[in-house]
């Protein structure tokens, strides 16, 4: 059986107050996997309980649910896990462009402030369905997660452009075939960065490396030159319960994890940028105030 070290050693990198977990999953009881997505992650449900020790492990302050894929677009438990976890918590949510008002007003009034689009295998929201997401978005200043295979994003500059919500590309850009860093696919990355309402999201990054642990060296190379290009558009996940680990030989070391995905980062200005400041302006988060 699976289990998940949510206590260890601590990052060598110090995580400054505020810091913002942009990408992780979490599951309650009472929600089961829907017809169309993957099966809920094995072992015992990562719960709010195991993620509030996860956050004291690791120094996070403030964090961002992400849908998983297992609810499709039932939002019950993002929803169920919004109000557990209070006011450090909000949401990224799983619509469709046709989703009625009155459900997205409600979704906004427990915290969510975001859609994901999810064009892989157990995506509930596919690119088909981007321009209407994105309009739906921007009405109400959600954000839009972006995923598909990232070895074909020249294809989708033009639409990308086009969006009028923030965005960020998932998971490194989910490079699947590898890229070079002075290729097309990582100048398209820079491209949308400068247009202005694009960020890049280092999360995940096992799940398209190819060289692997422990310096997963390929993701390395195109992630540090996108983090030097633009240190003010980088966040950062720890995409935990890493729902694709279904071994503990799989289950990824955090504390070495984190320290190797953040060590890309330029210096310890751009790790608070990508920590505090950058997921503040890409999610309308208020700015962390410590607590008299």
């Amino acid at each position: 059986m699976l289990t998940r070290p949510i206590s260890g050693r601590k990052p060598n990198v110090q995580f400054p107050k505020g810091a913002v977990d942009a990408q992780m999953h979490m599951y309650l009881p009472g929600f089961p996997a829907q017809p169309g997505g993957p099966d809920l992650p094995v072992g015992a449900l990562p719960d709010a309980g195991q993620y509030r020790q996860f956050m004291a492990w690791l120094g996070i302050d403030r964090v961002i649910i992400t849908q998983g894929n297992a609810h499709q677009r039932d939002n019950g438990n993002l929803i169920a896990c919004l109000k557990e976890m209070g006011d450090v918590a909000r949401g990224v949510a799983a619509i469709g462009g046709d989703a009625d008002d009155r459900d997205l007003d409600a979704l906004s009034a427990v915290g969510v402030v975001g859609a994901r689009i999810m064009n892989l295998p157990g995506g509930a929201v596919r690119l088909s369905a981007l321009e209407a997401v994105d309009a739906r978005a921007a009405a109400r200043d959600w954000m839009l997660a972006v995923q598909f295979d990232g070895n074909r994003i020249v294809e989708h500059v033009g639409r990308l452009l086009k969006l009028k919500s923030r965005f960020v590309i998932d998971h490194h850009g989910k490079f699947f075939a590898g890229v070079n860093v002075d290729g097309p696919e990582i100048a398209a990355v820079k491209r949308l960065i400068d247009a202005g309402n694009c960020w890049f999201k280092f999360a995940g990054v096992y799940e398209s490396s190819k060289s692997g642990a422990p310096d997963y060296a390929d993701v390395a190379a195109f992630s540090l030159d996108i983090a030097a290009h633009a240190p003010e558009r980088i966040v950062w996940g720890s995409n935990w319960p890493h729902n694709l680990a279904n071994t503990q030989a799989d289950y990824p070391d955090d504390a070495d994890l984190t320290d190797t995905v953040l060590g890309w980062l330029p210096d310890a200005a751009a790790i608070r940028l990508a920590l505090v400041n950058n997921p503040q302006e890409l999610f309308g988060l208020p700015p962390w105030q410590e607590e008299d």
